[in-house]
């Protein structure tokens, strides 16, 4: 019996974001750009290049607890905006996980339970059965805030208590280190918010005219014989033949990639939480053997995945910064653990696919 799919939800780009959200419920919004907020009683990252040593800039934040978890949780990406590491991959990336214990008060007794951050009982209802195929884990929630949380660490000023907070002898790339001659302002892509659609909302109204026009250009520039590719893409039975043509690996992984974001072009970012990605090119041994989580040791699963779409918007005041890719793989712990009294922010893993060809995506 076939598994379930997952449900795919996208991120769009909205409003800008004028200023600094006010208010401790900021780090409840999830944007593209400026600067990272943080967690009550938990630093927000400021890593450094691995290539080049300088500050990363913000790709995106997301907001993204998990079902029937007590946790508040923050995910961001960072990327070097150095044009001589637009391209450097995964040195040049950094992906930092933050929690937060929002306890209710009938369960504050219980809050030695959560030293690892997955009491199974706890957690969530069934989470002893996450193994079994009959079970299906808690769907994850994507969050979209103006920074009006008022329910949000009530009566407590956040801000205040923040302020003088900093990153110190914490995972490796994680806070900028005061050397001379390295700037200390942090580059900041202009900010918008994240708006949350389904992507089911969009079966049924997809037009794969700009889909078709970008495989002709790729036909043209490799030799495909689009034809016999697009009389058997689009078979009335549902059955995905164009799989079985004769085309290169490479070439189908990147027809279903346009095929499947076709129905919203404009979408930046792809969340499914424990899902399958949508690659761009043949995944490498990266992806087949992801690092375990450097904390509990448990396995890594895909989360989100960032878009081609995002590249053009990811821009400068003074259009000095940019950031090249095709699309970026967030893989996060399966458990999302959460040591007791951790305070800084956890290193995750992420997977860089290059454009295979930039003239293709834009």
């Amino acid at each position: 019996m076939a598994a379930l799919q997952k449900p795919v939800l996208l991120g769009l780009r909205d409003l800008p974001v004028h200023g600094c959200p006010a208010g401790p419920g900021a780090w409840t919004a999830s944007k593209l750009g400026g600067l990272p907020d943080a967690l009550p009683a938990v630093a927000a990252p400021r890593p450094v290049c691995e290539r080049c040593r300088q500050p990363l800039a913000l790709v995106v934040q997301v907001y993204c607890p998990l079902e029937s978890s007590p946790f508040h949780r923050l995910l961001h990406v960072f990327a070097c905006p150095s044009p001589r590491c637009a391209s450097g991959g995964e040195r040049s990336w950094k992906v930092f996980r933050s929690q937060f214990l929002q306890m209710r008060k009938k369960e504050a007794p219980d809050t030695q339970k959560q030293e690892n951050g997955l009491a199974a009982e706890y957690w969530c209802e069934g989470a002893d059965d996450w193994g079994s195929d009959n079970e299906e884990r808690p769907s994850p929630q994507l969050t979209l805030d103006f920074g009006n949380d008022s329910n949000s660490a009530k009566d407590i000023d956040w801000t205040s208590q923040l302020q003088d907070l900093r990153l110190q002898d914490t995972v490796p790339g994680a806070a900028v280190p005061v050397l001379p001659g390295v700037p200390s302002m942090v580059p900041q892509f202009l900010s918008y918010y994240i708006c949350v659609v389904d992507e089911d909302d969009y079966s049924g109204v997809v037009s794969l005219d700009h889909a078709h026009s970008l495989l002709r250009e790729y036909q043209q520039r490799e030799g495909i014989d689009m034809e016999q590719l697009l009389s058997q893409s689009l078979p009335s039975d549902g059955n995905e033949k164009y799989e079985k043509t004769t085309i290169r690996s490479g070439d189908k992984i990147f027809y279903k990639f346009m095929k499947r974001i076709a129905a919203c072009q404009e979408q930046i970012l792809r969340y499914s939480w424990s899902g399958e990605p949508l690659f761009l090119t043949c995944p490498t041994s990266e992806v087949t053997e992801l690092p375990a989580c450097s904390h509990c040791g448990a396995q890594r699963i895909f989360e989100f995945q960032l878009m081609p779409a995002l590249v053009s918007m990811l821009r400068s005041a003074d259009s000095g910064l940019s950031v090249e890719f095709g699309t970026v793989l967030i893989y996060t712990c399966e458990k999302s653990c959460w040591p007791r009294n951790q305070q800084t922010p956890m290193e995750e893993f992420c997977v860089v696919q290059e454009d295979p060809d930039e003239l293709l995506l834009k």
